[in-house]
Protein backbone atom coordinates (compact mmCIF):
# COMPACT_ATOMS: atom_id res chain seq x y z
CA UNK A 1 0.00 0.00 0.00
CA UNK A 2 2.97 2.14 -0.11
CA UNK A 3 1.65 3.62 -3.33
CA UNK A 4 -1.33 4.66 -2.19
CA UNK A 5 0.00 6.50 0.96
CA UNK A 6 2.35 8.68 -1.50
CA UNK A 7 -0.43 9.28 -3.20
CA UNK A 8 -1.81 11.12 -0.27
CA UNK A 9 -0.07 14.05 -2.15
CA UNK A 10 -1.04 13.97 -5.25
CA UNK A 11 -3.58 16.28 -4.69
CA UNK A 12 -1.52 18.83 -2.77
CA UNK A 13 1.47 19.12 -5.14
CA UNK A 14 -1.31 19.87 -7.60
CA UNK A 15 -2.59 22.69 -5.96
CA UNK A 16 0.88 23.94 -5.36
CA UNK A 17 1.50 23.25 -9.46
CA UNK A 18 -1.94 25.01 -10.13
CA UNK A 19 -1.09 28.30 -8.14
CA UNK A 20 2.23 28.54 -9.73
CA UNK A 21 0.93 28.32 -12.91
CA UNK A 22 -2.09 30.89 -12.02
CA UNK A 23 0.75 33.56 -11.14
CA UNK A 24 2.38 33.16 -13.83
CA UNK A 25 -0.17 33.69 -15.61
CA UNK A 26 -1.09 36.79 -14.01
CA UNK A 27 2.03 38.15 -14.46
CA UNK A 28 2.57 37.67 -17.95
CA UNK A 29 -1.23 39.34 -18.15
CA UNK A 30 -2.65 36.20 -19.94
CA UNK A 31 -6.26 35.98 -17.93
CA UNK A 32 -7.55 34.00 -20.72
CA UNK A 33 -5.57 30.70 -19.64
CA UNK A 34 -7.84 30.52 -16.61
CA UNK A 35 -11.74 30.28 -16.49
CA UNK A 36 -13.22 29.90 -13.00
CA UNK A 37 -16.46 27.76 -14.04
CA UNK A 38 -14.06 25.41 -16.04
CA UNK A 39 -11.40 25.22 -13.43
CA UNK A 40 -13.81 24.29 -10.66
CA UNK A 41 -15.49 21.42 -13.10
CA UNK A 42 -12.02 20.49 -13.96
CA UNK A 43 -10.83 19.84 -10.34
CA UNK A 44 -14.27 18.31 -9.27
CA UNK A 45 -13.94 15.27 -12.04
CA UNK A 46 -10.17 15.24 -10.47
CA UNK A 47 -11.18 14.71 -7.27
CA UNK A 48 -13.45 11.90 -8.19
CA UNK A 49 -11.09 10.40 -9.73
CA UNK A 50 -8.29 10.11 -7.26
CA UNK A 51 -11.33 9.09 -4.68
CA UNK A 52 -12.48 6.32 -6.52
CA UNK A 53 -9.70 4.99 -7.96
CA UNK A 54 -8.70 4.22 -4.01
CA UNK A 55 -11.33 1.45 -3.94
CA UNK A 56 -9.92 0.21 -7.34
CA UNK A 57 -6.24 0.84 -7.29
CA UNK A 58 -5.36 -2.30 -5.28
CA UNK A 59 -7.38 -4.37 -8.10
CA UNK A 60 -5.61 -2.53 -10.65
CA UNK A 61 -2.00 -3.67 -9.22
CA UNK A 62 -3.22 -7.21 -8.51
CA UNK A 63 -4.51 -8.07 -11.77
CA UNK A 64 -0.26 -6.90 -13.09
CA UNK A 65 0.79 -9.22 -10.99
CA UNK A 66 -2.28 -11.88 -11.44
CA UNK A 67 -0.99 -11.56 -15.38
CA UNK A 68 2.94 -11.82 -14.41
CA UNK A 69 2.61 -14.74 -12.38
CA UNK A 70 0.45 -16.69 -14.20
CA UNK A 71 0.57 -15.76 -18.02
CA UNK A 72 4.02 -13.95 -18.76
CA UNK A 73 5.24 -14.99 -21.83
CA UNK A 74 9.49 -13.94 -21.11
CA UNK A 75 10.86 -13.15 -17.77
CA UNK A 76 12.56 -9.64 -18.55
CA UNK A 77 15.24 -8.89 -16.15
CA UNK A 78 15.72 -5.59 -14.66
CA UNK A 79 18.27 -3.43 -16.18
CA UNK A 80 19.19 -0.01 -18.11
CA UNK A 81 18.24 -1.40 -21.01
CA UNK A 82 14.91 -2.95 -20.15
CA UNK A 83 13.96 0.00 -18.72
CA UNK A 84 14.42 2.19 -21.93
CA UNK A 85 12.68 -0.40 -23.27
CA UNK A 86 9.41 0.07 -20.90
CA UNK A 87 9.78 3.73 -21.36
CA UNK A 88 9.22 3.18 -25.02
CA UNK A 89 6.54 0.33 -24.58
CA UNK A 90 4.49 2.03 -22.22
CA UNK A 91 3.96 5.05 -24.50
CA UNK A 92 3.42 2.64 -27.13
CA UNK A 93 0.58 1.10 -25.95
CA UNK A 94 -0.56 4.55 -24.14
CA UNK A 95 -0.71 5.44 -28.12
CA UNK A 96 -2.81 3.08 -29.39
CA UNK A 97 -5.30 3.07 -26.04
CA UNK A 98 -5.11 6.88 -26.71
CA UNK A 99 -5.77 6.36 -30.41
CA UNK A 100 -8.90 3.85 -29.59
CA UNK A 101 -10.03 6.48 -26.80
CA UNK A 102 -10.91 8.88 -29.74
CA UNK A 103 -11.95 6.52 -32.78
CA UNK A 104 -14.28 3.81 -30.32
CA UNK A 105 -17.40 5.44 -29.06
CA UNK A 106 -17.50 2.78 -25.85
CA UNK A 107 -13.67 3.95 -25.19
CA UNK A 108 -14.64 7.70 -26.26
CA UNK A 109 -17.10 7.86 -23.70
CA UNK A 110 -15.12 7.15 -20.82
CA UNK A 111 -12.25 9.68 -22.71
CA UNK A 112 -14.51 12.32 -23.79
CA UNK A 113 -14.80 14.18 -20.19
CA UNK A 114 -10.45 15.01 -20.61
CA UNK A 115 -11.98 17.15 -23.88
CA UNK A 116 -14.89 19.02 -22.06
CA UNK A 117 -12.96 21.67 -21.00
CA UNK A 118 -12.62 24.80 -23.34
CA UNK A 119 -9.15 25.74 -21.35
CA UNK A 120 -5.56 24.03 -21.61
CA UNK A 121 -4.16 24.65 -18.11
CA UNK A 122 -3.06 22.27 -15.44
CA UNK A 123 -7.14 21.66 -13.93
CA UNK A 124 -7.72 20.22 -17.27
CA UNK A 125 -5.42 17.26 -16.78
CA UNK A 126 -7.03 16.35 -13.92
CA UNK A 127 -9.96 16.08 -15.67
CA UNK A 128 -9.43 12.01 -15.91
CA UNK A 129 -12.87 9.64 -15.02
CA UNK A 130 -12.87 6.08 -13.04
CA UNK A 131 -14.30 4.63 -16.00
CA UNK A 132 -10.78 5.73 -18.16
CA UNK A 133 -8.73 4.79 -15.68
CA UNK A 134 -10.22 1.04 -15.62
CA UNK A 135 -10.44 1.06 -19.68
CA UNK A 136 -6.24 2.25 -19.43
CA UNK A 137 -5.32 -0.69 -16.75
CA UNK A 138 -7.02 -3.16 -19.63
CA UNK A 139 -4.51 -1.98 -21.77
CA UNK A 140 -1.67 -1.95 -19.62
CA UNK A 141 -1.94 -5.53 -18.76
CA UNK A 142 -0.21 -6.43 -21.92
CA UNK A 143 3.30 -5.08 -20.24
CA UNK A 144 2.83 -8.03 -17.79
CA UNK A 145 1.80 -10.45 -20.07
CA UNK A 146 4.64 -9.60 -22.11
CA UNK A 147 7.09 -10.20 -19.10
CA UNK A 148 7.97 -6.73 -17.65
CA UNK A 149 7.84 -6.90 -13.67
CA UNK A 150 4.64 -5.23 -12.27
CA UNK A 151 6.73 -3.05 -10.10
CA UNK A 152 8.54 -2.00 -12.88
CA UNK A 153 5.43 -0.96 -14.66
CA UNK A 154 3.70 0.05 -12.02
CA UNK A 155 6.56 2.81 -11.86
CA UNK A 156 6.77 3.71 -15.42
CA UNK A 157 3.10 4.56 -15.17
CA UNK A 158 3.68 7.20 -12.03
CA UNK A 159 6.61 8.79 -14.44
CA UNK A 160 4.14 8.77 -17.31
CA UNK A 161 1.48 9.82 -15.03
CA UNK A 162 3.93 13.23 -14.03
CA UNK A 163 4.81 14.04 -17.12
CA UNK A 164 1.77 14.31 -18.70
CA UNK A 165 0.26 16.61 -16.13
CA UNK A 166 2.85 19.55 -17.34
CA UNK A 167 1.68 18.99 -21.02
CA UNK A 168 -1.32 20.29 -20.24
CA UNK A 169 -0.04 24.51 -20.12
CA UNK A 170 -0.16 27.28 -22.55
CA UNK A 171 2.54 29.02 -20.52
CA UNK A 172 5.38 27.03 -21.97
CA UNK A 173 5.63 27.90 -26.46
CA UNK A 174 6.57 25.84 -28.90
CA UNK A 175 9.96 23.95 -28.87
CA UNK A 176 10.42 23.15 -32.32
CA UNK A 177 14.23 21.27 -31.98
CA UNK A 178 12.63 19.40 -28.66
CA UNK A 179 9.15 18.21 -30.49
CA UNK A 180 11.14 16.14 -32.69
CA UNK A 181 10.99 13.28 -29.97
CA UNK A 182 9.04 14.38 -27.11
CA UNK A 183 5.76 15.67 -26.57
CA UNK A 184 5.50 19.35 -25.27
CA UNK A 185 2.36 21.07 -24.33
CA UNK A 186 2.15 23.13 -28.00
CA UNK A 187 2.31 19.29 -28.94
CA UNK A 188 -0.33 18.35 -26.39
CA UNK A 189 -2.24 21.31 -26.78
CA UNK A 190 -3.33 20.53 -30.49
CA UNK A 191 -4.38 16.95 -29.19
CA UNK A 192 -7.02 19.10 -27.13
CA UNK A 193 -7.72 21.57 -29.74
CA UNK A 194 -11.16 21.79 -31.85
CA UNK A 195 -9.95 22.89 -34.87
CA UNK A 196 -10.65 20.85 -37.93
CA UNK A 197 -7.16 20.57 -38.82
CA UNK A 198 -5.95 19.45 -35.47
CA UNK A 199 -8.56 16.97 -34.81
CA UNK A 200 -7.47 13.27 -33.63
CA UNK A 201 -3.96 14.13 -34.00
CA UNK A 202 -1.21 14.03 -30.96
CA UNK A 203 -1.87 11.05 -29.13
CA UNK A 204 1.64 10.21 -27.68
CA UNK A 205 2.13 10.34 -24.00
CA UNK A 206 6.42 10.79 -23.92
CA UNK A 207 7.22 10.79 -27.07
CA UNK A 208 6.21 12.30 -30.78
CA UNK A 209 7.38 9.38 -32.93
CA UNK A 210 4.84 7.24 -32.58
CA UNK A 211 2.44 9.94 -34.10
CA UNK A 212 4.84 10.72 -36.92
CA UNK A 213 5.26 6.74 -37.59
CA UNK A 214 1.62 6.17 -38.05
CA UNK A 215 0.84 9.76 -39.69
CA UNK A 216 -1.14 11.20 -36.64
CA UNK A 217 1.39 14.25 -35.77
CA UNK A 218 0.48 17.72 -36.21
CA UNK A 219 2.75 20.44 -35.11
CA UNK A 220 0.78 23.89 -33.71
CA UNK A 221 0.38 26.64 -36.42
CA UNK A 222 -2.62 28.71 -35.82
CA UNK A 223 -3.16 29.14 -32.34
CA UNK A 224 -5.78 26.40 -30.97
CA UNK A 225 -9.09 26.63 -30.39
CA UNK A 226 -9.57 24.03 -26.79
CA UNK A 227 -12.62 21.67 -26.26
CA UNK A 228 -15.24 19.63 -28.14
CA UNK A 229 -16.38 20.69 -31.29
CA UNK A 230 -19.54 20.48 -30.44
CA UNK A 231 -19.22 21.63 -26.69
CA UNK A 232 -20.71 20.46 -23.81
CA UNK A 233 -23.67 23.12 -22.65
CA UNK A 234 -23.14 22.80 -18.57
CA UNK A 235 -20.57 21.96 -16.03
CA UNK A 236 -23.16 19.48 -14.17
CA UNK A 237 -20.71 17.01 -12.63
CA UNK A 238 -22.98 14.17 -13.31
CA UNK A 239 -23.90 14.98 -16.71
CA UNK A 240 -20.38 15.23 -17.82
CA UNK A 241 -19.48 12.07 -16.55
CA UNK A 242 -22.49 10.15 -18.35
CA UNK A 243 -23.64 12.36 -21.29
CA UNK A 244 -22.02 10.44 -23.92
CA UNK A 245 -23.09 7.32 -22.75
CA UNK A 246 -26.87 8.39 -22.63
CA UNK A 247 -25.76 9.45 -26.28
CA UNK A 248 -24.83 6.08 -27.50
CA UNK A 249 -28.08 4.39 -25.62
CA UNK A 250 -29.99 6.86 -27.32
CA UNK A 251 -28.79 5.58 -30.81
CA UNK A 252 -28.66 2.03 -30.13
CA UNK A 253 -32.68 2.68 -29.52
CA UNK A 254 -32.79 4.65 -33.10
CA UNK A 255 -31.14 1.53 -34.52
CA UNK A 256 -33.00 -1.14 -36.29
CA UNK A 257 -30.69 -3.90 -36.82
CA UNK A 258 -27.79 -5.84 -34.78
CA UNK A 259 -24.95 -4.21 -37.17
CA UNK A 260 -26.33 -0.65 -36.37
CA UNK A 261 -26.39 -1.05 -32.64
CA UNK A 262 -22.81 -2.68 -32.98
CA UNK A 263 -21.54 0.42 -34.30
CA UNK A 264 -23.87 2.72 -31.91
CA UNK A 265 -21.29 1.14 -29.02
CA UNK A 266 -18.30 0.10 -31.23
CA UNK A 267 -18.51 2.42 -34.02
CA UNK A 268 -16.71 5.90 -34.58
CA UNK A 269 -17.80 8.99 -32.78
CA UNK A 270 -17.52 11.11 -35.87
CA UNK A 271 -20.48 8.93 -37.09
CA UNK A 272 -22.92 9.95 -33.95
CA UNK A 273 -25.79 11.45 -35.03
CA UNK A 274 -25.29 15.69 -34.35
CA UNK A 275 -28.94 15.81 -33.14
CA UNK A 276 -28.59 13.40 -30.39
CA UNK A 277 -26.77 15.71 -28.00
CA UNK A 278 -29.65 18.84 -28.10
CA UNK A 279 -32.08 16.83 -28.04
CA UNK A 280 -30.44 14.82 -24.72
CA UNK A 281 -29.67 18.43 -23.30
CA UNK A 282 -33.03 19.80 -23.70
CA UNK A 283 -34.90 16.67 -21.84
CA UNK A 284 -32.53 16.19 -19.13
CA UNK A 285 -30.96 20.05 -18.67
CA UNK A 286 -32.42 23.07 -17.14
CA UNK A 287 -32.64 26.00 -19.75
CA UNK A 288 -30.76 29.44 -17.98
CA UNK A 289 -32.74 32.62 -19.04
CA UNK A 290 -29.54 33.78 -18.94
CA UNK A 291 -26.69 32.22 -19.87
CA UNK A 292 -24.40 35.28 -19.04
CA UNK A 293 -24.99 34.92 -15.65
CA UNK A 294 -22.47 33.24 -12.85
CA UNK A 295 -22.75 32.81 -9.30
CA UNK A 296 -21.76 35.68 -7.04
CA UNK A 297 -20.62 33.42 -4.02
CA UNK A 298 -17.75 32.20 -5.54
CA UNK A 299 -15.95 31.69 -2.19
CA UNK A 300 -18.61 28.88 -0.98
CA UNK A 301 -17.18 26.80 -3.86
CA UNK A 302 -13.69 27.23 -3.02
CA UNK A 303 -14.09 26.46 0.26
CA UNK A 304 -16.08 23.22 -0.42
CA UNK A 305 -13.49 22.07 -2.78
CA UNK A 306 -10.77 22.73 -0.54
CA UNK A 307 -12.19 20.56 2.29
CA UNK A 308 -12.78 18.17 -0.50
CA UNK A 309 -9.11 18.17 -0.68
CA UNK A 310 -8.35 17.99 2.32
CA UNK A 311 -10.47 14.72 3.10
CA UNK A 312 -9.11 13.47 0.25
CA UNK A 313 -5.50 13.68 1.24
CA UNK A 314 -6.19 12.70 4.66
CA UNK A 315 -8.36 9.78 3.33
CA UNK A 316 -5.48 8.61 1.28
CA UNK A 317 -3.00 8.18 3.59
CA UNK A 318 -5.17 6.60 6.11
CA UNK A 319 -7.14 4.17 3.68
CA UNK A 320 -5.67 0.83 4.58
CA UNK A 321 -6.74 1.92 8.63
CA UNK A 322 -10.22 2.52 7.82
CA UNK A 323 -12.81 0.31 8.46
CA UNK A 324 -15.71 -0.15 6.13
CA UNK A 325 -18.12 2.24 7.03
CA UNK A 326 -15.49 4.94 7.18
CA UNK A 327 -14.79 4.73 3.82
CA UNK A 328 -18.32 4.51 2.27
CA UNK A 329 -19.18 7.57 4.64
CA UNK A 330 -15.71 9.35 3.19
CA UNK A 331 -16.90 8.62 -0.40
CA UNK A 332 -20.02 9.60 0.00
CA UNK A 333 -19.68 13.15 1.64
CA UNK A 334 -16.92 13.56 -1.09
CA UNK A 335 -18.76 12.92 -3.95
CA UNK A 336 -21.90 14.65 -2.43
CA UNK A 337 -20.29 17.75 -2.19
CA UNK A 338 -19.07 17.47 -5.79
CA UNK A 339 -22.34 17.14 -7.13
CA UNK A 340 -23.03 20.30 -4.94
CA UNK A 341 -20.43 22.05 -7.05
CA UNK A 342 -21.64 21.45 -10.46
CA UNK A 343 -25.41 21.95 -9.07
CA UNK A 344 -23.78 25.02 -8.05
CA UNK A 345 -22.37 26.34 -11.37
CA UNK A 346 -25.63 25.70 -13.17
CA UNK A 347 -27.44 27.37 -10.22
CA UNK A 348 -29.84 24.45 -9.38
CA UNK A 349 -32.36 25.06 -6.44
CA UNK A 350 -32.24 21.49 -5.49
CA UNK A 351 -28.70 21.41 -3.84
CA UNK A 352 -30.35 22.83 -1.24
CA UNK A 353 -31.60 19.78 -0.24
CA UNK A 354 -28.25 18.36 -0.60
CA UNK A 355 -26.95 20.27 1.57
CA UNK A 356 -29.62 19.09 4.13
CA UNK A 357 -28.40 15.09 3.37
CA UNK A 358 -24.79 16.13 3.90
CA UNK A 359 -25.76 17.71 7.15
CA UNK A 360 -27.92 15.01 7.99
CA UNK A 361 -25.21 12.14 6.73
CA UNK A 362 -22.18 13.57 9.22
CA UNK A 363 -25.01 13.79 11.90
CA UNK A 364 -26.08 9.98 11.70
CA UNK A 365 -22.01 9.27 11.25
CA UNK A 366 -21.39 11.02 14.94
CA UNK A 367 -24.37 9.24 15.62
CA UNK A 368 -22.94 5.98 15.02
CA UNK A 369 -19.41 6.39 16.22
CA UNK A 370 -20.93 6.98 19.89
CA UNK A 371 -23.11 4.29 19.59
CA UNK A 372 -26.46 6.13 19.34
CA UNK A 373 -27.92 5.29 16.27
CA UNK A 374 -31.27 5.28 17.57
CA UNK A 375 -31.66 8.70 17.77
CA UNK A 376 -30.74 9.27 14.08
CA UNK A 377 -34.13 10.92 13.75
CA UNK A 378 -33.39 13.70 16.47
CA UNK A 379 -31.08 15.69 13.95
CA UNK A 380 -33.56 14.88 11.12
CA UNK A 381 -36.50 16.53 13.41
CA UNK A 382 -33.90 19.14 14.67
CA UNK A 383 -33.59 20.57 10.45
CA UNK A 384 -37.06 20.51 9.60
CA UNK A 385 -38.15 22.56 12.92
CA UNK A 386 -35.37 25.01 11.95
CA UNK A 387 -36.44 25.27 7.69
CA UNK A 388 -40.07 25.82 9.33
CA UNK A 389 -38.73 28.64 12.11
CA UNK A 390 -36.38 30.36 9.94
CA UNK A 391 -37.37 29.45 6.42
CA UNK A 392 -33.76 28.97 5.92
CA UNK A 393 -34.29 27.23 2.31
CA UNK A 394 -34.92 31.21 1.46
CA UNK A 395 -31.85 32.50 2.88
CA UNK A 396 -30.06 30.61 1.47
CA UNK A 397 -31.14 31.31 -2.59
CA UNK A 398 -30.66 34.82 -1.62
CA UNK A 399 -27.15 34.44 -0.51
CA UNK A 400 -25.18 31.02 -1.87
CA UNK A 401 -27.18 31.68 -5.44
CA UNK A 402 -26.70 35.43 -5.71
CA UNK A 403 -26.02 35.99 -9.36
CA UNK A 404 -23.63 38.49 -11.31
CA UNK A 405 -23.66 39.51 -14.77
CA UNK A 406 -20.14 37.80 -16.41
CA UNK A 407 -19.99 40.46 -19.39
Amino acid sequence: MEHINFLAFAMPAFFLFLFIEFKIAQRKKRPEIFNYESSVSNISIGIAERLINLFKAASFYQSYYFIYNNYRIFDIPSNFFVWSALILATDFVWYWYHRLGHEVNFFWAAHIVHHHSEEFNFTAAARITTFQAVIRTGFWCVLPFVGFHPTMVITMLIVHGAYSFFTHTQLIGKIKWLEYVFVTPSVHGVHHASDEKYLDKNYGDMFTFWDRLFGTFQTEEEKPKYGLTHPLKSYSFLWQHFHYYFEIYELMKRSTHFKEKWKAVFGSPAHMDQDIRPLLEKRFLQDKANPNQRLRFKNYLYIQLGISTFLLTVFTYYFEFLNGFDKVFVLSIILITLINCGALLEQRKWIYYLEYARIYMIAVYFLYEENLITFFFIPLGIMIFAEQLFSLGKRYQNVVLQLESSD
